[in-house]
């Protein structure tokens, strides 16, 4: 494993904050003086299986179409994507990444109150105050509950005054201009509510039955509910996109990121009700989704074998890391996706600092003591509900998850935890179900 000098120990570092998401390898990379090639990345949940070979060779074939402009309606990608979920393409609306969509939206719709679980994925709240000004109503997620939602509370929440009760859940709400949070008007409903599915960072994945009985009742509420299903292709059963048609208040976003490795291409779709596609296309801008990426997104959603190989690696290597992670005495908690929320013990990093008090290896610097090591993990200190003893890691090859563990197995493996144990059932991909 790359061995980096002391990194972690200059002043010129840069903090762990500095990053807002995972996979920023080039700051990394320039600030710890090393090629990004020499770096493992677990702060980004991509394939391990990497581009696949037939993306490849559309790619390599299509380099010349270069001197066009891409097809501002995407029309073959969205026809392609509806045949996979039988959907109207009409209804489909393809981006640069599903980040870009997730800003489209509250654009387009302007909610004024918004409801997101914490911890998730940021660009949620960011995208409402930035694009609507919108008041962001947060569930907090409850560590006792291992971070999950519950269907229950997160529908009273959306619904504020309906005839659910939230019992010991914190609801707080902040302001476009970052005033401190306080407890919301409990009259105002929101008109907008997120749901990751599975959930970013905690792997926690709802069931489709769950998930349809928040979009039943948000229907009735007239509130928007924006599904994220980024890392659903992982679990695609659980999957509501084809309920859209049905139900006007239901929207669901899609990446094509996670599962088919196509990070730098940056291709993500959402699928919109018929009623509702018009005024979500009049805010949109056009050409955002390169000639390249169309037609490497339509090659890999033909690419049947890749997605068989992925199954088949994701099921050994999650098992692989649990059973790693059980050994080493580390609190995991069970995941949908193709990563894991890490929670470092406290009695962990006490004992570590007295038995090799420099360089200090506190429950954040273990993230600065693995980067030293040439491996980067997600810091989930900016996560809404988190702190500095949560890292997020991905799920990689062998090589890399059995570096990862030999190198958690260092910084801790002398120092006893009891018990070891995982935070409720196994990660759905490593049943045989």
């Amino acid at each position: 494993m790359l061995q980096i000098k002391s990194a972690s120990l200059n002043s010129k570092l840069l903090t762990l904050d500095s990053y807002a998401h995972g996979g920023n390898i080039y700051r990394i990379a320039e600030e710890l003086g090393v090629s990004e090639g020499r770096l493992v990345d677990f702060s980004a949940s991509i394939n391990p299986l990497g581009i696949s070979e037939k993306v490849k060779d559309v790619i390599r074939k299509n380099l010349n179409c270069l001197v066009n402009y891409p097809d501002p309606d995407t029309k073959a990608l969205r026809e392609r994507i509806a045949k996979c979920h039988d959907t109207d393409p009409e209804t489909i609306i393809c981006g640069n990444g599903s980040t870009e969509l997730i800003y489209l939206i509250p654009r387009a719709l302007g909610p004024k109150r918004v409801l997101v679980p914490a911890p998730t994925f940021s660009e949620y709240e960011r995208a409402c105050k930035i694009s609507s000004e919108s008041r962001v109503q947060s569930y907090e997620l409850r560590k006792e509950h291992n971070f999950e939602i519950i269907p229950d509370e997160f529908i009273s929440a959306m619904k504020v005054n309906s005839k659910f009760k939230i019992q010991n859940s914190k609801l707080c709400t902040g302001d476009p201009a970052g005033r401190p949070y306080s407890k919301p008007d409990s009259a105002m409903p929101c008109n907008m509510a997120f749901l990751c599915n599975p959930n970013n960072p905690t792997g926690h994945l709802l069931k489709r039955g769950e998930v349809l009985r928040i979009a039943e009742e948000a229907r009735e509420a007239k509130c928007f509910l924006v599904v994220d299903e980024a890392f659903i292709d992982f679990c695609p059963a659980e999957s509501v996109i084809a309920e859209v048609r049905d139900n006007p208040f239901l929207i669901v976003l899609r990446s094509m990121t996670k599962f088919y490795a196509l990070t730098g291409l940056r291709i993500g779709y959402a699928v919109f009700h018929e009623k509702l596609i018009e005024r979500i296309k009049h805010f949109r801008e056009p050409w955002t989704v390169n000639g390249l990426a169309q037609k490497a997104a339509v090659a890999a959603l033909e690419d049947h074998e890749y997605s068989r190989r992925t199954f088949r690696l994701m099921k050994k290597e999650k098992h692989f890391l649990e059973s790693g992670f059980t050994r080493l005495g580390m609190e995991f908690y069970p995941s949908g996706a193709n990563y894991y929320l890490l929670k470092i013990p406290a009695s962990r990093c006490d004992a570590l600092r007295q038995r090799e008090p420099s360089p200090p290896l506190s429950k954040g610097g273990i993230v600065l003591g693995l980067r030293d090591k040439g491996i980067l993990v997600r810091d989930c200190s900016n996560f809404r509900g988190l702190n500095n003893s949560y890292i997020r890691v991905a799920v990689k090859s062998r090589r890399h998850n059995s570096s990862l563990l030999k190198e958690l197995k260092d910084i801790f493996g002398k120092i006893p935890l009891n018990p070891p144990f995982s935070k409720g059932e196994v990660s759905p991909l490593t049943r045989g179900d």
